[in-house]
């Protein structure tokens, strides 16, 4: 039922029994699986809507009533692009329409994404007589705003129809073994009528009471309008399950399977075919190629611009460093990388000793250790741009979870336990543990596992958009200088 309880949840409190009082006759002609399809409905009609209203303004302050029509005219291949993305990102699944900040902020991307695509094909193909500038941006401002201010109230409507049972449905049956009896109470929030809840028998010597369900079930469904049966089993008892669906095939009617238990969670991993068999994927890889390519590419060309801009302070800084103290002007040090892999890294020196064992001390505020430039290199994180090759030959990234020295790395390992899974990708000079303030050192298993947990929701949730929101806000955060040591 774990599957059901995440899919179904919806962030309110049980139903009360107000709620429950509700009759069918009080119940919206909606179901509940037709939500996606009124979803993306309303957001066409949102834009065409938008289109109607910036012509409006646009004849009313600047242009004449016969360019009307043709303005609003623009609503149709910018809906049929937005909504066509948008259902490729399940915008408009029923859980992901309660989720509002996760809405508003795709909503914005993807129309700001049509919006730039508008503007750009009236610049290139020279429409701007057909398409004027002004026009579009009021468009722009309206559309955003309404398509904004619509999902504030789909999410409202969706909670609403939930907590209330105000969905239509259908009769249908229910058979359930011991893992899914909670199934009525779910199937009832989503508009569904269970006239009948049967038990299915899973014990070996239960033949003869089987053979009684089936013909209980089909007495039933012929007794009353049932539309639907509906299976809540565990995969686990698909045996039995099977023989009792074939032998409900002389029904005229729909059968579905609601898979409960532990075994469930195969329904939900991506599978492919592998020549006649089914192959299910148990574990993805963080990035697929193309992701690869495109978090390479922008690593070679950052890196790459960097170091050429600041060439002349690197030689300065190392000069500096050679002049402060004794010892050589970059550090190197084994770090353990992607899949588990150790590479050296290289830092400018800020320390007077270069410890690289199996024992390695963490800076601490007032280290004595730290030299007199090096305290300004470590505050300033100037210490970490020869890191760049690191990231040009490919055993670091721009972003990513920051590497740890190999002491450090089997410490923290024994103390959070799932710490090794930050290998999963290369790892980087920041990151979005550094620009939530998670920087410096750790002393505590606690703050090595705030680390942790930034690192493994940056791999997670991976993308080009994610990569460039930590490079924006790096700066920022080093200005801060929250932890620096």
């Amino acid at each position: 039922m774990r599957f059901l309880r995440s899919r179904f949840k919806f962030g309110t409190a049980s139903i009360s029994g107000a709620a429950n009082s509700i009759t069918r006759d009080k119940r919206w002609p909606v179901q509940y699986d037709s939500v996606e399809f009124l979803a993306l409905l309303a957001d066409i009609s949102t834009i065409f809507a938008a289109s109607l209203i910036a012509a409006f303004f646009y004849v009313l302050l600047l242009g004449t009533p016969e360019g009307m029509a043709r303005l609003a005219g623009v609503a149709l291949p910018t809906s049929v692009v937005f909504a066509a993305v948008a259902k490729s990102c399940n915008m408009y699944q029923p859980k992901a329409l309660l989720e509002l900040r996760s809405q508003v902020r795709s909503v914005c991307i993807i129309w700001f994404g049509v919006f730039g695509l508008l503007v750009a094909t009236t610049l290139t193909l020279q429409m701007k007589g057909a398409i004027p500038l002004d026009f579009a941006l009021i468009f722009g401002v309206v559309g955003l705003a309404a398509l904004s201010a619509q999902r504030v109230f789909l999410r409202d409507t969706l909670r609403k129809g939930l907590v209330e049972r105000r969905f239509s449905g259908r009769k249908i049956i229910l058979i359930t073994d011991g893992a899914g009896r909670d199934l009525v109470n779910t199937l009832s929030d989503l508009g569904f009528f269970v006239e009948k809840h049967f038990t299915l028998p899973v014990s070996r010597s239960s033949q003869r009471r089987q053979a009684e369900l089936i013909g209980k079930i089909i007495d039933r469904t012929r007794e009353t309008e049932i539309r639907e049966i509906f299976f809540g089993v565990s995969p686990d008892h698909w045996s039995r399950t099977k023989h009792v669906v074939a032998a409900l095939r002389v029904l005229p009617l729909p059968v579905r399977l609601i898979p409960t238990g532990a075994s469930s969670d195969l329904f939900y991993r991506p599978s492919t075919e592998l020549g006649s068999a089914r192959c299910v994927e148990l574990q993805h890889g963080p990035l697929s190629p193309v992701a690869l390519f495109a978090k390479r590419a922008l690593d070679i060309g950052l890196a790459t611009t960097v170091l050429a801009i600041l060439s002349p302070l690197l030689l300065f800084v190392a000069i500096a460093i050679k002049l402060d103290s004794r010892g050589p002007a970059i550090f190197k040090q084994q770090r353990c990388g992607f899949n588990g892999r150790r590479f050296t890294i290289y830092k400018f020196r800020t320390m007077s000793v270069l410890e690289d064992g199996p024992t390695i001390v963490q800076a601490q505020t007032n280290d004595a250790r730290v030299t007199r430039l090096g305290g300004w290199l470590r505050k300033t994180s100037i210490d970490e741009i020869p890191q760049l090759l690191n990231v040009l030959e490919g055993s670091m990234s721009i972003v990513g979870p920051r590497p740890h020295a190999i002491a450090h790395d089997n410490e923290f390992n024994k103390a959070v336990s799932n710490y090794a899974y930050r290998r999963r990708v290369k790892p980087g000079l920041t990151g979005l543990a550094q620009i939530k303030g998670f920087r410096g050192p750790t002393p505590t298993p606690a703050a090595i596992e705030r680390r942790v947990q930034h690192d493994l929701l940056y791999i997670d949730n991976w993308s080009l958009a994610l990569d460039l929101m930590i490079l924006m806000q790096t700066p920022i955060e080093l200005f801060r200088g929250r932890n620096a040591l």
